[in-house]
């Protein structure tokens, strides 16, 4: 199973790995960001389809990966369970697409341990071929509920499906509760915890026990869901410095 210094090693980073969410519109608008990202020294990012289908977004994942060759670069399929995602990673690493990782808004964990869905998740992830790295979301934004005195349970049931524990505040844009992170990191102990909504460079010091800040909002210009603004990724990534 993946550590947190194993993880922090592949990204070269001591501090929070910071992998930008770009929400994909277009491939030349995709490569905008993506450019915008590495001008910051960043190392991955993940792409998103919030305005199309999937089945739309595997092109520009192709042409996306021919032109970066050795970005570490990771998808979500918007409301996709591993269970259909990774299939189409297989198919796409056997034709020399391979992406780094899939991030799941939701892992299908139950915090009572009947894990049922999460375990067919995981053949299925076996019988695919891709070998990737997979970040599942628990108790995340706009799925099942899960109450806050069961957030350890739900992390702790998580940790052996998955490479990163991934987990949000409870709407896009909006704050963790610095207790649900504390409660997941006491439940994981030395995996690596992923936060998926709400860092911004202002707030990004108050998650110290967090690895990786997968980031949209907090970063991109006033206004725009979909465009990357550098003086805003600057400063997250000098926040994040501080913390190393």
């Amino acid at each position: 199973m993946l550590n947190r210094s194993d993880f922090h090693a592949r990204f070269q980073s001591p501090g929070p790995v910071i992998l930008p969410v770009i929400h994909v519109l277009d491939a030349p608008r995709t490569q905008d960001n993506i450019e915008r990202l590495i001008d910051a020294g960043l190392k991955g990012c993940f792409l998103i389809n919030h305005d199309f289908e999937k089945e739309a977004l595997i092109p520009i994942l192709r042409e996306m990966r021919a032109k970066y060759p050795t970005l570490w670069m990771g998808v979500n399929f918007l409301a996709v369970t591993g269970a259909d995602a990774f299939p189409i990673l297989g198919d796409l690493s056997r034709s020399d697409c391979l992406m780094d990782a899939y991030w799941a808004d939701d892992a299908c964990i139950d915090e009572d341990g009947e894990n049922a869905q999460a375990t067919e998740i995981a053949r299925i992830r076996a019988r695919s071929g891709w070998d990737g790295m997979y970040f599942g979301g628990t108790a995340f934004k706009k799925q099942r509920d899960v109450t806050p005195d069961r957030y350890g349970d739900a992390a702790r049931h998580a940790a052996p499906f998955m490479d990163v524990i991934t987990t949000s505040g409870i709407a896009t844009g909006q704050e963790a509760d610095p207790t649900k992170i504390a409660a997941f990191r006491a439940a994981i102990g030395d995996r690596p915890l992923a936060l998926a909504s709400g860092i911004t460079p202002e707030n990004a010091h108050t998650y110290g026990d967090v690895d990786c800040f997968m980031v949209a909002t907090g970063i991109n210009v006033p206004g725009n869901f979909y465009d990357i603004d550098p003086h805003r990724l600057g400063s997250l990534v000098d926040a994040c410095d501080r913390m190393s």
